[in-house]
């Protein structure tokens, strides 16, 4: 009798647990906000590091997110955001091999469906190859489930093809909240942002590499993480 008593009270203290923990684990997603946030900087000039945007920063922060690194460190990171192909990442996967440098591709579904031998070669010769989801959509606009789908989709058809396990995420048009972050964090992902950019994304804009190198280089700062798109 005892003995069946025990078991019933440890059923009932095991069913009590899960649902506690449910509970908990709805209402931590659930508290989290969900406002737009968009990444955005301020240059400063004489190459010091850029102003950030303080909101913006403290949610990225929370998240243990990158975008820039200390003043006192003369690094570049350089990064690429590859939502399509256009004929230049070819060459500028030559300079970097030339020049051993390593940089970070963030790529989409599509660019993978359609440059698999680039990505091939990305992953070969030691860069980084990062998640920019499968549709480049603003995830603030999706459900957990959806933002879920749109990073790990691309995660296993990634590993699928070259046994490569991605660990760096950048969210489409820098557009982000609280709520995604949280999401992306317990997937295993570490949110990489930016501290230069600029508008080459823009097909009405390609095509001026003067104004592209003045941009770059007058914009140059200690532990700059610069963005590009290789569409120009």
């Amino acid at each position: 009798m005892k003995e069946k008593f025990f078991k019933m009270f440890f059923t009932f203290l095991i069913i009590c647990i899960v649902i506690f923990q449910f509970a908990f684990l709805s209402k931590a997603t659930t508290d989290m906000s969900n406002n737009l946030i968009c990444w955005g900087l301020k240059r400063e000039s004489n190459h010091k590091q850029p102003t950030l945007d303080s909101a913006s920063l403290k949610v990225l922060n929370e998240f243990n997110g990158i975008a820039i690194g200390n003043p006192d460190k003369k690094y570049i990171y350089l990064t690429f955001d590859m939502g399509y192909e256009a004929g230049y990442t070819e060459k500028i996967l030559d300079i970097l091999k030339e020049n051993k440098v390593q940089a970070i591709f963030f790529i989409t579904a599509h660019y993978l469906n359609t440059q698999e031998d680039l990505v091939k070669r990305m992953i070969e010769e030691g860069h980084i190859v990062g998640n920019h989801t499968v549709n480049h959509k603003s995830l603030t606009s999706l459900s957990d489930d959806e933002i879920k789908d749109e990073i790990m989709k691309l995660h296993t058809a990634l590993y699928d093809k070259f046994n490569y396990e991605m660990t760096y995420f950048r969210p489409p048009k820098g557009e982000f909240s609280e709520r995604v972050l949280n999401t992306v964090t317990n997937l295993g992902y570490t949110t990489v942002l930016w501290s230069s950019a600029y508008d080459d994304w823009d097909e009405n804009k390609q095509g001026r590499e003067d104004y592209g190198k003045r941009k770059i280089l007058d914009n140059l700062h200690n532990r700059m993480c610069s963005a590009a798109s290789c569409y120009q």
